[in-house]
């Protein structure tokens, strides 16, 4: 029933931006904060960012503040992750989590010239 689909990976240049997506079904989404992950070839899954159920707060990772923004529409039960001024660096699979530890399947992004 509980389904989380990411979307809107891909290839991009160092410096330039994508918008990842998340659908989310099978659960009363707005009462539920949401996250994003992110895990490189090699290495654990790192906490990206995450909001609150109303979108009010939110939290980044020091290696994405300032480039990576975090929202949610709750009427579509998504949540969003723009991502600017990427950095090979960010090449990892994006990972969509409701608390509670439910995860989506993930989408790839890599920034590569």
């Amino acid at each position: 029933q509980v389904q989380l689909v990411e979307s809107g990976g891909g290839l991009v240049q160092p410096g330039g931006s994508l918008r990842l997506a998340c659908a989310a079904s099978g659960f009363p989404f707005s009462r539920v904060a949401m996250s994003w992950y992110r895990q490189a070839p090699g290495k654990e899954r790192e906490l990206v960012a995450g909001i609150s159920s109303g979108g009010g707060s939110t939290n980044y990772a020091d290696s994405v503040k300032g480039r990576f923004t975090i929202s949610r529409d709750n009427a579509k039960n998504t949540v969003y992750l723009q991502m600017n001024s990427l950095k090979p660096e960010d090449t990892a699979v994006y990972y969509c989590m409701r608390a509670g530890n439910v995860w989506g399947q993930g989408t790839q992004v890599t920034v590569s010239t």
